[in-house]
């Protein structure tokens, strides 16, 4: 890579992100308010206390999982839109482990619980990477779809099924006390950091931390990864160097829906602690935001992970305390995904003048190969 699109890589994320927020200004001055007024309410709200902190990596540690899930498999060349789908089933299958396993320690149950929520979402990824794998059947329309089926045969179960007994509200009982994940307001307060016993934070930020250190040995410490970024270079020269690409497909889109499975330590083992119906709100969704915004890369995606967990809990504040609504938020992430994707393109077309590209050569966008027109 030549020192144009390292510094490329590093720019358009950050020159995307001043500019979404110089934009956002300019809509809170139509409204009529004071956007230094605003933004240092987002900010206060964010970093304004031990307790806001916390709150910002609770609100990160979901999108980690979900932005690694996105990012990983578009180095293979492929569009995983079914986070959403993957991270129910695994939350799923978290939960129904956690119900039925109650009677053993918490040293086996938790990294059983672990395991069955990677499981859960890897099975899922696997079907739409099986088809386009054996029959070539576009990704995105199966991993839309599987969403569709994940969410309805979730929310069949719990309501039928599965509800907790004498409750109306579509939810489970809860797991097994031995599977619930510590909080951190515990630790953290021995080392003098008064996190407050209250603060959701929990000890799947140290998973979530441990799962960007893991997606980054996998794809630039072994064999598997280098197979998965030569297929999403080139498909073609890959196949010809050796390389499998069926069966590399199907592995990185069951590493990729085994990341999005593991939200479900943070939702159900380690805040929830059952299976709630429609609990994501569009974190799957939201995990492709953030893997553009961190280039499709581990480090990338942990960073846009925290940038969002801080707009996502400053936004409470300008809802409280002022005229503008939280949607404000939205418009925020929106705009900064657009600008990303808008800078990359522009930088991705000056290195390939620069570099002296022809015509037909592949151009990586976003961590995808496309021929260039």
């Amino acid at each position: 890579m030549s020192r144009f699109a390292r510094l490329s890589s590093v720019l358009s994320p950050l020159v995307a992100v001043a500019a979404a927020f110089l934009v956002g200004g300019l809509v809170v001055t139509a409204i009529g308010e004071n956007p230094f007024r605003i933004y240092a309410i987002l900010f206060r709200g964010a970093f304004g206390s031990v307790d806001a902190v916390g709150l910002v990596l609770f609100n990160a540690v979901p999108l980690i999982f979900t932005g690694l899930a996105v990012a990983f498999a578009f180095r293979a060349g492929l569009f995983n839109i079914g986070g959403e789908g993957q991270l129910y089933i695994g939350a799923f299958v978290c939960t129904l482990a956690g119900l039925s396993l109650g009677g053993l320690p918490a040293v086996l149950l938790i990294p059983l619980l672990i395991l069955a929520s990677a499981a859960g979402g890897a099975v899922w990824a696997a079907v739409p990477g099986l088809l386009k794998a054996r029959f070539g059947v576009h990704e995105v329309i199966n991993t839309i779809m599987m969403n569709f089926i994940a969410v309805g045969l979730t929310s069949y179960f719990i309501i039928n099924m599965l509800r907790e007994p004498g409750q109306m509200t579509p939810q489970t009982s809860e797991i097994a006390l031995a599977g619930h994940l510590p909080r951190l307001a515990g630790p953290l307060s021995r080392i003098g950091i008064p996190l407050p016993q209250a603060n959701p934070l929990n000890f799947s930020l140290v998973l979530a931390l441990g799962a960007v250190w893991l997606a980054w040995f996998i794809l630039y410490r072994t064999n598997l990864g280098y197979e998965i970024r030569a297929v999403g270079m080139n498909t073609k020269a890959a196949e010809y160097a050796g390389i499998n690409v069926r069966r590399t497909i199907v592995l990185a889109m069951l590493i990729s829906g085994a990341f999005a499975g593991l939200v479900a330590t943070n939702e159900v083992m380690g805040f929830r602690h059952r299976f709630l119906d429609n609990f994501s709100s569009g974190l799957g969704f939201m995990g492709i935001a953030v893997a553009l915004l961190g280039k499709n890369t581990p480090l990338g995606v942990l960073l846009a992970a925290l940038l969002f967990g801080v707009l996502n809990t400053g936004g409470l504040e300008i809802d409280i305390f002022t005229d503008v609504p939280r949607e404000l938020i939205l418009v925020l992430q929106a705009i900064t995904i657009i600008l990303v994707v808008v800078g990359n393109e522009v930088f991705v077309r000056r290195a390939a003048a620069r570099e002296g590209r022809g015509a037909g050569a592949p151009v990586q966008t976003a961590g995808v190969t496309r021929e260039a027109e």
